[in-house]
């Protein structure tokens, strides 16, 4: 089961490092304010996206693969339908300790294969939000 109770989501979110899969260098999209309040709030954003070289000051990664980081959070902002490929890229490191899948976007399929993987899991949650409740 996904999580959902605020201990432990507070738990989750004493992180370091945030990589934000579909992060936007577009101001005025969730996908770019979330991460630019995430790093605002002390954590380090490792953007994810194929089509820009840099986001929020920061290197931009064509894929959760190619980050040669360690990586404590992966954050999602793309579409339900992808979250099983990024489940995959997830499962292949050994650094990421939590998914957590923004509004919207569910996969319960890939949340079970994250949890027995021994990796906690959220879907449909905004970090951003979270974190404002739960630690700002």
């Amino acid at each position: 089961m996904p999580v959902t109770d605020d201990e432990t989501l507070r738990e989750l979110l004493d992180a370091e490092t945030v990589a934000v899969v579909g992060c936007s260098a577009t101001p005025g999209k969730a996908a770019h304010g979330v991460p630019k309040y995430l790093q605002e709030h002390g954590y380090r954003i490792v953007p994810v996206n194929p089509t820009t070289d840099e986001v929020l000051g920061e290197r931009a990664y064509d894929s959760l693969s190619a980050v040669e980081e360690d990586i404590d959070i992966v954050d999602v902002f793309r579409p339900s339908a992808e979250v099983p490929g990024i489940v995959d890229e997830v499962l292949a490191r050994d650094d990421v300790e939590t998914v957590w899948l923004q509004l919207n976007i569910r996969d319960d399929a890939a949340g079970e294969r994250v949890e027995d993987s021994g990796r906690a899991f959220v879907q449909d949650k905004c970090i951003k939000v979270e974190h404002g409740r739960l630690v700002a």
